[in-house]
């Protein structure tokens, strides 16, 4: 007995110490992308597999975009769209988590997410889609990462230059080339809105340009920019 008792003793110890490394090689790559610029994270990673599935020699469509030269009409729409609170916060946004909650108990069904900008990032870069509790834990301490190592401007410049923006489109300059055929640099009003309508759902809005859906929240977005703080 005492040496099955051992036994797990020395496997809770050995979880632990992986867990630990793994931490460790998270706040390795947090560090080094401080400086460097991820050339793909996990998302892409994984709709990339995905698009191969079809087409063998798929590629996405992505160019980095230095913070100085994206469009403050962009940075102004996504922060309109995706988290009003980004400046102030330091990852999470308890007030907005709430209001997701009541929502969606309220609707029966998942409506709203409530995650900020920062916990997007942390998704993207190492996690999968999966809802698990593991993963949504994992996202935490990896927010807590970003937000502690990186600035407010470098976490919003890495966001900008890696979502989803369409089908196998990732980043502010593909989604403006894409979509309207210019540089982010010169996005216009209207288009960024549109563009930040688009994020909670990319690849729906690629193959659905027109939807009613997407007009409304473009005018919705358009009418709270120029409220947005943006880092």
């Amino acid at each position: 007995m005492r040496g099955l008792a051992l036994w797990v003793k020395r496997l809770l110890l050995g979880c632990l110490g992986l867990l630990l490394l793994y931490q460790f090689w998270l706040f390795g790559w947090v560090l080094w992308w401080n400086w460097a610029n991820p050339e793909n994270t996990r998302f892409m990673n994984i709709r990339l597999d995905e698009l191969r599935v079809r087409d063998p020699q798929a590629q996405l469509q992505k160019q980095w975009i230095a913070y100085e030269k994206v469009s403050n009409n962009l940075k102004r729409a996504i922060i309109a769209a995706e988290d009003a609170k980004f400046v102030d916060h330091e990852g999470f946004d308890w007030e907005g988590i709430q209001h997701a909650l009541e929502r969606n108990q309220k609707k029966g069904r998942v409506v709203a997410g409530g995650s900020t900008i920062s916990q997007q990032l942390a998704k993207n870069l190492f996690l999968t889609p999966a809802k698990t509790p593991w993963r949504k834990a994992e996202e935490a301490i990896i927010t807590l990462m970003l937000e502690t190592i990186w600035s407010k401007q470098r976490i919003f410049e890495v966001y900008l230059n890696v979502i989803e923006w369409g089908n196998g489109v990732f980043g502010a300059e593909a989604a403006a080339r894409h979509y309207y055929g210019v540089s982010a640099t010169q996005l216009a009003p209207e288009q960024a809105a549109r563009l930040a309508g688009m994020v909670p759902s990319p690849r729906f809005y690629d193959r659905n340009r027109s939807a009613p859906g997407l007009a409304r929240k473009t005018a919705i977005i358009l009418a709270r920019m120029p409220a947005a703080d943006v880092p």
